[in-house]
């Protein structure tokens, strides 16, 4: 399978109790509490930690990195809701100084180093970086059980998609007024909703994986397979339209994993249509779409990782083997091989659906001057 861990964003220290004027002990208390997570998740986010990964994993009983942050995450986003409940009473604060850079900005070796922060003064900023952040936890978490977890690793890219989708339709359309406009990606509904379509598509991409090392249909894969590209097609649609336009400075290696992925799953789709095709004694279609197949993937070869590029040549060098069976069928029925107006297209069938999210807050009245 492919696979592409999408680039975090950076982010700078805050420390809320300094700028945020606080009415007795209580909500002091809170808000140092509040700064203490924060500086849990910032550590995660720029990897500042001075605990090394294996000392990490024993210090919590040997769970991943990955887990770690979520874990972070999780303490974390609770309080930041009370604080966004709140917001009313602090308001724009000229001392908030929220600074995050972004992950998905083509940058150069120097610019990886020192990236560029966008300071916004709300804390709806920090709420909807940190969300951005905690579903590309959620979807690193789900790459690593693939291998492992099936069902836990499609579960997870539901929810990834879920709080992706929450982002795009729910924070966003409030928060975008007081955003530099054309400058984070990260937080445009437009971005999200693709990353949302990303995980589904991903999640049915594992399910599709299952159910072929489970012998099912050649018609069952087919459809799985094309709901997958059409997923992807529907992403790469929202993807290509704002890169050309708003952000075309967007990482080019993002928007060709995304193209590649939808190539590819396109190939397996047709590969089973093919069979399915030859099962039914209509060879000569067979040879068709499979022609149409590898002339489409001729055209969608990734250029760059090289991890991809075998992935896609292996299932194409499967389809090519395939054809000249086929071929060598058709050499004595001599069936007529339809034009590629003519031929059978796959139809798809999506099957995974995202897990609406659902925020969590911590319930304790803050009081400020």
């Amino acid at each position: 399978m492919m696979q592409y861990l999408i680039p975090e964003p950076k982010t700078k220290e805050i420390v809320l109790e300094k700028v945020l004027s606080c009415d007795g002990p209580t909500t002091l208390q809170e808000v140092k509490n509040l700064s203490s997570k924060r500086k849990a998740v910032e550590e995660s986010v720029n990897r500042t930690s001075n605990v090394t990964d294996a000392i990490a994993r024993e210090m919590n009983r040997g769970i991943t990195s990955c887990e770690q942050d979520l874990l972070k995450l999780g303490e974390y986003l609770p309080l930041l809701f009370n604080l966004v409940h709140h917001a009313d009473k602090i308001k724009q604060v000229s001392g908030l100084k929220i600074r995050w850079s972004s992950g998905l900005i083509s940058q150069t070796l120097i610019q990886r180093k020192c990236p560029k922060f966008f300071q916004v003064d709300n804390i709806m900023f920090e709420l909807g970086m940190v969300i951005y952040f905690y579903a590309l936890k959620l979807r690193e978490r789900a790459m690593e059980l693939v291998s492992t977890d099936v069902k836990k690793s499609i579960t997870l890219y539901r929810e990834a998609s879920g709080v992706f989708h929450h982002l795009s339709h729910d924070l966003l359309p409030s928060l975008l007024p007081s955003l530099p406009q054309g400058k984070l990606p990260e937080l445009t509904p437009w971005l999200c909703t693709s990353l949302s379509l990303l995980c589904l598509a991903e999640g049915q991409a594992v399910t599709t994986k299952n159910a072929e090392e489970s012998g099912r249909s050649a018609s069952l894969l087919s459809k799985l397979h094309y709901g997958t590209t059409q997923m992807l097609s529907e992403a790469s649609a929202h993807l290509s339209s704002r890169a050309n336009g708003e952000c075309k400075d967007l990482s080019s290696r993002f928007l060709e994993y995304v193209s590649a992925m939808r190539a590819l799953h396109e190939l397996k789709s047709q590969k089973h249509l093919a069979e399915v095709l030859e099962s039914e004694e209509r060879v000569g279609e067979a040879v068709g779409v499979l022609r149409r197949a590898l002339a489409a993937a001729r055209r969608s070869m990734p250029s760059k990782e090289d991890k991809w590029i075998t992935i896609f040549k292996n299932e194409r060098d499967e389809v090519s083997k395939k054809m000249a069976k086929y071929e060598k069928l058709n050499d004595f029925i001599l069936q007529r091989i339809p034009v590629e107006t003519e031929l059978p297209f796959p139809k798809g069938e999506t099957i995974v659906k995202l897990f609406p999210y659902i925020p969590t807050r911590w319930e304790q009245e803050l009081r400020f001057k």
